[in-house]
């Protein structure tokens, strides 16, 4: 399977709407790189996808999403039921280029048919901890695949401090540069 193609895995024909759970991925989690086995992969699909941001590569050796405060729909909560459906109940959410310098991130949007058994695990990876400090929140955005717009999670940081900026003209050759990869891992 190559990078750019859909993936469909794990399909069970009596997955329910309110089950489903989309993330969008920008880093270690896509297909690829060291995280994905491990927290991807009972992902029922991937898919390409873009959400408006900017991009950072922290001096740590990972990176970080920020995302504009109007673009956020929602924040996680330590309840992924609740959070599946609250990610269904926005039908079709705006995806249009917000004012400021922000770029379109490429990624991965990674569906998910059980979030109780799959999201806490990656909510740990991300240091994600709802109603307390953490190094990323999980947020809800509006993401395009393709051209249809659909609500996701996502992590992200506010103002990244210590990291150098990745924009559109140098995404693809940023991540190719990166150990990131599983196999260097």
């Amino acid at each position: 399977m190559n990078i750019g193609d859909t993936a469909k895995l794990n399909t069970n024909q009596e997955d329910s709407p309110e089950t489903i759970l989309r993330l969008f991925v920008h880093g270690t989690l896509k297909r690829g790189y060291w995280n994905h086995q491990r927290f991807c992969a009972q992902a029922c699909s991937i898919e390409p996808a873009v959400v408006w941001g900017r991009l950072y590569h922290l001096h740590a050796g990972f990176p970080a999403l920020e995302v504009p405060e109007g673009l956020i729909l929602a924040r996680g909560t330590a309840d992924p039921m609740a959070d599946a459906r609250r990610q269904q109940e926005i039908d079709m959410p705006r995806f249009g280029r917000p004012t400021g310098d922000r770029d379109l991130i490429h990624g991965e949007l990674v569906t998910f048919t059980d979030p109780q058994r799959d999201l806490p695990p990656i909510d740990r990876l991300e240091g994600f901890r709802p109603g307390g400090h953490s190094m990323y929140q999980r947020v809800m955005v509006a993401a395009a695949r393709g051209s249809i717009a659909c609500a996701v999670w996502t992590y992200t940081m506010h103002a990244p401090q210590n990291g150098e900026r990745i924009t559109n003209d140098n995404q693809a050759v940023f991540w190719k540069s990166r150990l990131y990869s599983a196999q260097n891992a």
